[in-house]
């Protein structure tokens, strides 16, 4: 009788689940342009720095990039208008340069990488994990408000801005 099952019968899915691939590696794609000022963004640099797997498309992994890089750079717009020099790696600042690089252009880097990971975190769940899987995942990952928080805390850096704002009631 279709549709009806007996004890010890093997009672099968529909859903097909689609395998995670964690150690495979995408092919490096092309940094993104940031329009000059800003420096480009790195796409494979991002996937290793954030473990983003493979199975997160290339396509995904830039249309998070690109709108985390359009958030801040609105976010440092009025700060940007202020500057007099023609790349973001020329503002002085007397914070050190690290790894051979201005401090400003780590913390930019860092304010769009978490921003877009955030994203990727918040919109790209896999439906093949088990409920004890979904949350073991989740325990590995920062959660998405910490990701946020550090894209913040990055962005009041290059402004140069205290991380806290308290008020007397």
């Amino acid at each position: 009788m279709a549709g009806h099952t007996v004890p010890g019968d093997r009672v099968t899915s529909a859903i097909i689940p689609t395998p995670i691939v964690v150690g495979e590696k995408p092919a490096p794609s092309k940094p993104i342009d940031t329009g000059g000022w800003y420096p480009p963004v790195d796409p494979t640099l991002f996937r290793a720095e954030h473990r983003v797997a493979a199975n997160v498309t290339e396509e995904r992994v830039r249309q998070a990039l690109i709108s985390a890089i359009i958030g801040v750079s609105r976010d440092l717009a009025n700060w940007k208008a202020r500057q007099t020099v023609a790349s973001l790696a020329l503002v002085a600042t007397d914070l050190p340069t690290i790894d051979g690089e201005n401090a400003l252009v780590l913390l930019y880097r860092r304010a769009v990488s978490t921003a877009a990971k955030a994203e990727l975190v918040e919109r790209y769940r896999d439906i093949e994990l088990t409920p004890a899987g979904q949350r073991s995942a989740e325990a590995l990952e920062p959660s998405v408000g910490e990701l946020r928080r550090d894209s913040v805390h990055a962005i009041r850096d290059i402004l140069n801005v205290g991380r806290t704002t308290v008020e007397l009631i």
